[in-house]
């Protein structure tokens, strides 16, 4: 059987903080966080080079927290905190299974986490090692889409992939609409348009901006990511 040929070289993924606690109310899951390095490894030794981003909603919300009354700065500083003890746990994972990683931070967390050189980043990313981008942009009020659309843009990534648990974009909430449509191909302008709410505003416009392609895919699905490296796009939907 022919070799599939890779459409990205390299690529910003950005996960969610859920995908390791799985079915725990919070914290993590060991076969959870097994499955995530599983499915990272598969691509990885495909030749993809890889950027990721880990949210933190195992641990903590931001914005959940600043809505029941905590100041949004300490709130979302919370959240910068949850995303490091999830790089971290991620690391070691990786680390278990072979796989080469590091973790760089956007605020200073040595000896934790070493923090954020593009250069080191980009060198370790050529040499097939896989990087972890720790604590959002550094600053509040920026989202982790907009940390990992930022990053994305900062390594030369060709696309950032969103990794969800649905494949792809809908015309409504497809576990509540039954009769929800999917895209396979969206327009920047047809997203905007059609308000899926792809990502926050401040992380569609710089990937809108910088022409920056958007796969929305559903990661939980075993395979799925290396079918989209590879232009599979029934598992989700890219906006370009």
């Amino acid at each position: 059987m022919a070799e599939k040929k890779l459409l990205y070289k390299r690529i910003l993924l950005k996960i969610s903080g859920e995908s390791l606690k799985g079915n725990q109310e919070h914290g993590y899951c060991s076969e959870a966080v097994s499955q995530v390095v599983a499915r990272i490894r598969e691509a990885l030794e495909m030749g993809v080079e890889i950027g990721l981003v880990v949210g933190a909603g195992n641990i903590w919300r931001g914005l959940a927290g600043s809505k029941n009354g905590m100041d949004r700065v300490t709130a979302d500083h919370m959240g910068m905190l949850a995303t490091a003890m999830n790089a971290l746990c991620l690391k070691d994972a990786f680390h278990a299974a072979g796989v080469p990683c590091s973790v760089h931070s956007a605020v200073g967390m040595e000896p934790f986490a070493k923090k954020f050189d593009r250069e080191q980043a980009l060198t370790e990313l050529a040499a097939g090692k896989l990087v972890i981008f720790a604590c959002g942009t550094g600053s509040p009020y920026f989202t982790t889409d907009t940390t990992a659309a930022l990053r994305a843009l900062e390594i030369q990534a060709q696309a950032v992939m969103k990794a969800t648990k649905v494949n792809g974009i809908y015309t409504a909430d497809p576990v509540r609409n039954p009769d929800a449509k999917r895209f396979e191909t969206l327009t920047f302008q047809e997203a905007i348009e059609g308000r899926y709410g792809v990502m926050d505003s401040a992380a569609f416009t710089l990937c809108a901006d910088n022409h920056l392609h958007i796969i929305v895919f559903n990661f939980s699905e075993p395979g799925a990511l290396v079918k989209i490296l590879t232009g599979d796009y029934s598992v989700g939907t890219i906006v370009s």
